[in-house]
C-alpha cells in the first residue's frame, strides 16, 4: 500500500470516528446494513421496499409540481395545463406523479396480499399490521386529495359529493361539512384546504407512521413464507427453522432487481399509456370544473373503487358511510379474528385458502363494478359481493379454529 493510500485510509478512519462520536452510526448499522432477515423470503417480500421507492417518487415529483401549481379555483386547472404544455418536461413529471400513485397502490395491494397469505398480522406482529392499516387509510385520503387538485369536472364533483356525505352524520354533520368545505358549496376555499393537507399536513403524518412502521418491524423481525419465528425471537428454538442472513447485500440485490423490472413496466405505462383507458386519469377531468353541469358517468379512481362501491350500495347516505368505514375498520380486528395456530397459508386447510381467494375476487369485482354503469341487476350482484367481503372476517374465527388439527398432523409427520 502506498503512502498516499495509507494517508487517505487514516483520514477516512479519523473522520468516521469523529462522526460516530456525534451521530448514532452504530444504531444506523443495526437497523440497515446489519439487519438480518430469514433466508427463505420470496418474491412477495419485495413490495415493501418498492412501496418506499414510490413514496419517495411521489414526494419528489410532488415538490416539483408544487412550484408551478396555483391552488385557486380560477387558476388551478390552467396551471395544470401550463405544466403539461409549456414547462420543460412538465408532462413527464406530472405523469410520473399520477401514474406513480396508481403503481404505488398496486404495490401496496400486493404487500397487503402477502401479509394475508403468510399471516404477517399475527403475533408478535400485530402492531406492525395496525400501523400498516393506519398508513393505508392515510394513503387513501392523500390520493383523494391529490385527485381533487386539478379542479377538472371529476375533481370538482368528487369533492362536492365527498364533502356532502358528511352532512349525513347526525348532530355534527352539517357543521363538519361547512368546516371541511369552508363554504356552502365546494369552492376555492375547499381547494385551498385540500392543497394544504395534500402538500404539508398528510405527508408529515405519512412520514411519521412510515418511520413507526419500520421501527415496529425491526423490533419483531420480518415474517417468512413458512410462518416460523427466527431463532432470536422464537420461544421454542426447536421450531425456529429459517436461518438468518444480512439484509445487505443479499436482499438489497433482490430488491434492486425487482425495482428494475417494475420500473420497466412503470415507464412503459408513463410514456405510452399514462391514462390507462381512464383508469389512471379520467378523461372527464381534462374539462374545467363546472358547478352547473354534472358529469354523466361518475366513477372513482380504481384504488378507491371498492370502498366507493360500499358507499353506493345503500339507499341511505348514513348507512353507506357506515358500510364504507366498517369495511376499512374491520381490518384492525384481523390479528384477533384469525384463531389459527399457524401463520402461513401453506399449512392451512383448503377452506382457508378458498376463503382468501373469494375475498380477493370479491374485492376486485366490487371495484370493477363500481367503475361501470350501474344497473339494478349489477347493484344486487354488488350487494352480494359486499356481504361476502364482511363474511370473510366474521366467519374467520370459526374456520381458522379448525386449522389446528391439520397443522399438528403436518408438524408431527
Amino acid at each position: 500500500m502506498s503512502k498516499k493510500t495509507r494517508q487517505n485510509t487514516t483520514a477516512k478512519t479519523h473522520f468516521l470516528d469523529w462522526l460516530s462520536a456525534r451521530l448514532p452510526i452504530d444504531r444506523f448499522k443495526r437497523y440497515f446494513t446489519h439487519y438480518y432477515l430469514p433466508s427463505n423470503l420470496n418474491f412477495w417480500y419485495v413490495f415493501g421496499s418498492l412501496s418506499l421507492f414510490f413514496v419517495a417518487l411521489q414526494i419528489l415529483t410532488g415538490i416539483w409540481l408544487t412550484m408551478f401549481y396555483i391552488p385557486t379555483s380560477q387558476e388551478a386547472f390552467n396551471s395544470i395545463e401550463t405544466i403539461m404544455r409549456e414547462v420543460s418536461y412538465g408532462w413527464l413529471l406530472r405523469y410520473l406523479h399520477t401514474t406513480g400513485a396508481s403503481f404505488f397502490f398496486i404495490v401496496i395491494y400486493c404487500h397487503i396480499f402477502r401479509s394475508l397469505l403468510y399471516g404477517s398480522y399475527k403475533k408478535p406482529r400485530e402492531l406492525v399490521w395496525l400501523i400498516g392499516v393506519v398508513l393505508y387509510i392515510i394513503f387513501l385520503v392523500e390520493a383523494f386529495l391529490g385527485y381533487v387538485l386539478p379542479w377538472g369536472q371529476m375533481s370538482y364533483w368528487a369533492s362536492q359529493i365527498a364533502t356532502s356525505l358528511l352532512a349525513s352524520i347526525p348532530i355534527i354533520g352539517h357543521d363538519l361539512m361547512l368546516w371541511v368545505r369552508g363554504n356552502l358549496m365546494a369552492s376555492g376555499e375547499t381547494l385551498h384546504r385540500f392543497f394544504a393537507l395534500h402538500v404539508i399536513g398528510i405527508p408529515l403524518l405519512l412520514l411519521f407512521f412510515i418511520w413507526l412502521h419500520l421501527v415496529a418491524l425491526r423490533k419483531v423481525g420480518s415474517n417468512n413464507p413458512e410462518g416460523q419465528q427466527p431463532a432470536y425471537l422464537a420461544s421454542d428454538t426447536n421450531t425456529a427453522l429459517p436461518c438468518m442472513i444480512p439484509f445487505h447485500p443479499y436482499y438489497t440485490v433482490k430488491d434492486l432487481f425487482a425495482l428494475v423490472i417494475f420500473l420497466l413496466i412503470f415507464f412503459a405505462v408513463v410514456f405510452f399509456l399514462p391514462e390507462m383507458g381512464g383508469y389512471f386519469l379520467d378523461t372527464n377531468n381534462f374539462i374545467p370544473a363546472d358547478p352547473l353541469q354534472t358529469p354523466g358517468n361518475m366513477k372513482p379512481l380504481w384504488y378507491l373503487a371498492p370502498f366507493y362501491a360500499m358507499l353506493c350500495l345503500s339507499p341511505n347516505n348514513l348507512l353507506g358511510i357506515l358500510a364504507m368505514f366498517s369495511a376499512i375498520a374491520i381490518l384492525f380486528a384481523l390479528p384477533w379474528l384469525d384463531r389459527s395456530a399457524m401463520n402461513s397459508l401453506r399449512y392451512r386447510r383448503w377452506y382457508s385458502r378458498l376463503a382468501l381467494g373469494i375475498f380477493i375476487l370479491n374485492f376486485f369485482l366490487l371495484g370493477y363494478c363500481s367503475m361501470t354503469v350501474l344497473t339494478p341487476t349489477k347493484i344486487m350482484f354488488m350487494r352480494i359481493l359486499a356481504i361476502n367481503y364482511f363474511l370473510f372476517f366474521c366467519l374467520m374465527p370459526l374456520y381458522t379454529r379448525y386449522d389446528t388439527c391439520y397443522e399438528k398432523k403436518q408438524l408431527t409427520s
